[in-house]
């Protein structure tokens, strides 16, 4: 039930007191309205047409609310017809009905409407467009759901009856339509009061939120001016009838209730802060104030900037070369089975090595010292490097000149005798008579031959050239023959030229034999024949022995280790004996019989080792951006040496060559040890793929 304002009178309490006007006889007493079914009182009118409410686009039910009256605006002395519409609400409800205003000494007749109770219906929940339309009405009376009729009228009183939509659910019994009224036209129109301003509804409800997305409600139109009383407008209120409030209903509201609908307002982003400062404040910002708000976005412009650049040099500057580092653990090896001593002399100077495992040891100082006829080994080198000559080749005929004979008749030096002036032998046997039994008429011949020059010291001069290419840094050559006492080398220098010159074929076989036969001249003999019969598998090279030099050996000796023949190269230069030594020859005795010691010791000691096992790590490839790749050996690296002996292993081939990108298994080089041609070799390869640098290495890599 809504609630009963303190100023509404009560329907039994008694009627106000009538107010008299000047000359205005008192209004009748006030009637009392019989009650409707749901306890609702009907309105006084004021004598001027009702307002028709707006009617609801929705096809819902709209909310019941009270009926707000209408203040009187009839002439004094005379009650205006008035009708009054309500609808059936879910609940009963009073309508409070306003105090009159009419003129002094009359009161405004009122007429009432009954609305039987309806049948109890489930109320329907109001749509989206009846909330929208139910917060747009006007303050005012809102239609009933069912039409009223009066059940008695006043005299001067005119009854309307309006129809108005019947909702959705069960239909409400229709009303019996009453008698209209006739309007009385025997009173006279009179100036109407002055209207007061009507009472306002009181909703028992709040009213519903605004739909976000529906516009706000229209603007309200003026009210229009209310109707003045008179015989014609209350024949035409008499005559119209039923009509009348379906065109009420179509003319527009006199006023209605605007909804104030929220604005959702958003910041402006688009604008700068300084500009909106300037904007509220209405002054120019500082110059300071303007630099300090675009500083953030300077530096920030900076820094995205600088990291650009810094991205792009990463992106486009040159990756370091990938390199190959051989572990140190591999890097050298010592042949196991302990130490070994090789029996050297008390004194002179010499040295050991075999070949494709490196010098097995040394003795004495390696100083520069007279070499007697191992000279005559440079003398063949060149001889065959430029002019070189197959295993079974006998080469060009090299003819005897006038020197040669005179020379092959002196005393006192190695020589060969018997030859004669225009006579040829060819190169092979030239070489017989060169090392076998070392004649140094011969060696003084080939230089001829070779330089084309009568001047030895020509042919000298190539030989310091080879023993420089060769690596002889402490020889120097002043004669082919090593007569002269200024041609001088050291045992480690011999090794090298030792075994450059056993490569060559031709020169193997000549100095391996002990004698020879030389056609045109017989046979020769050779002085390394002590050694070369002696059953250590000698095969030369070359003996040397004068009073400056004393004793000198470069001698080849083979074992065969693991199926293979290995050779082992040696010499042994200063072998002096005491007292007398005509030309050197005690002293040629003596580094014979103190070699044949040393090369007796070092084949016995001689063995195989395998210093780098097949799949053994030996190192890794550096890419220099942190990332290594283990590489592997693909086969056993097997060395020979003797006990103790210290080998070194390094990678050979890998330097410079070494991919970015590779598949596991692909081959970088080889570990090697030892020199030259005979140094032990295997290849080394890729353990794992090599992936090059990735994209976040690439950008954070410094250096």
């Amino acid at each position: 039930m809504a609630g009963r304002s303190p100023d509404t009178p009560d329907s039994n309490d008694p009627p106000p007191a009538a107010t008299s006007g000047a000359g205005l006889p008192p209004s009748p007493p006030r009637e009392k309205t019989p009650e409707g079914a749901d306890g609702a009182q009907s309105a006084p009118s004021e004598g001027k047409a009702p307002e028709a409410p707006e009617p609801s686009d929705s096809a819902e039910a709209p909310e019941p609310a009270e009926a707000a009256p209408t203040e009187p605006s009839g002439p004094a002395g005379s009650k205006s017809s008035e009708s009054t519409e309500s609808v059936e609400p879910p609940e009963p409800a009073e309508a409070a009905p306003t105090e009159p205003s009419g003129p002094a000494g009359s009161k405004s007749s009122e007429s009432t409407e009954s609305v039987e109770p309806p049948a109890p219906t489930e109320p329907v929940k109001p749509t989206e467009s009846a909330r929208s339309t139910e917060s747009s009405e006007p303050a005012g009376p809102k239609p009933s759901e069912s039409a009223e009729a009066p059940e008695s009228a006043g005299p001067n009183s005119s009854v309307e009856s309006v129809e108005v939509p019947e909702p959705a659910g069960p239909k409400a019994p229709e009303p019996t339509e009453p008698t209209q009224p006739t309007p009385s036209e025997s009173a006279e129109p009179t100036e109407p009061a002055e209207p007061t301003k009507p009472t306002e509804a009181t909703s028992t409800e709040p009213p519903a939120p605004p739909a976000p997305s529906e516009p706000p409600a229209p603007e309200p139109e003026p009210p229009t001016e209310p109707a003045r009383p008179g015989p014609r407008n209350a024949a035409r209120s008499a005559g119209e009838g039923a009509d009348a409030p379906a065109e009420k209903a179509a003319e527009p509201p006199t006023s209605q209730a605007v909804t104030p609908v929220a604005v959702q307002t958003t910041p402006d982003t688009t604008r700068s802060p300084i500009a909106l400062l300037a904007e509220l404040t209405g002054e120019a910002v500082p110059v300071r104030a303007r630099i300090r708000a675009l500083a953030p976005r300077v530096w920030g412009a900076v820094v995205a900037f600088v990291a650009l650049v810094l991205l792009i040099v990463q992106m486009v500057r040159p990756l370091p070369e990938p390199v190959v580092g051989l572990d140190r653990a591999v890097s050298s090896f010592t042949v196991p089975g302990g130490g070994f001593a090789v029996p050297w002399p008390a004194e002179g100077q010499g040295a050991v090595a075999v070949v494709g495992s490196g010098v097995v040891g040394t003795f004495g100082t390696q100083r520069p010292v007279p070499t007697a006829s191992i000279a005559k080994i440079m003398t063949a080198y060149v001889i065959l490097r430029d002019h070189p000559l197959g295993r079974d080749e006998q080469g060009p005929r090299i003819p005897v000149d006038a020197q040669a004979v005179a020379d092959g008749k002196a005393e006192d030096e190695s020589r060969v005798e018997g030859l004669r002036e225009g006579e040829t032998f060819s190169e092979q046997d030239m070489l017989r008579m060169l090392m076998i039994p070392s004649g140094n008429n011969i060696a003084r011949l080939l230089a001829r031959w070779d330089t084309h020059s009568s001047d030895v010291t020509v042919f000298a001069a190539r030989m310091n050239q080879a023993a420089k290419d060769l690596g002889m840094r402490n020889t120097t050559y002043t004669d082919p023959s090593g007569l002269d006492r200024g041609t001088v080398s050291t045992a480690v220098d011999q090794l090298v030229l030792a075994e450059q010159v056993m490569r060559y074929d031709a020169f193997r076989v000549v100095v391996a034999q002990p004698d020879a036969d030389i056609p045109g001249l017989g046979r020769i003999y050779n002085n390394n024949s002590p050694l070369l019969m002696a059953g250590l598998s000698v095969r030369g090279i070359k003996t040397g022995s004068n009073t400056p030099a004393g004793g000198t050996l470069s001698w080849a000796a083979y074992k065969t280790v693991d199926g293979a023949d290995r050779l082992i190269l040696g010499a042994m230069l200063g072998q002096h004996v005491t007292g007398p030594d005509p030309n050197g020859a005690n002293s040629l005795a003596l580094v014979l019989n103190n070699s044949k010691k040393v090369i007796a010791a070092v084949r016995d000691a001689l063995t195989s080792a395998v210093a780098v096992r097949k799949g053994q790590v030996v190192g890794h490839v550096d890419d220099g951006l942190g990332h290594r790749a283990p590489v592997v050996a693909t086969a056993d690296l097997t060395v020979v040496g003797v006990p103790g002996q210290k080998l070194t292993v390094t990678p050979r081939g890998v330097r410079g060559h070494v991919p970015r990108t590779a598949k596991a298994g692909t081959v970088l080089g080889e570990l090697t040890t030892g020199t030259g041609a005979t140094a032990r070799r295997v290849p080394i390869a890729l353990a794992a793929d090599l992936v090059g640098p990735s994209f976040w290495t690439r950008l954070t890599r410094f250096g």
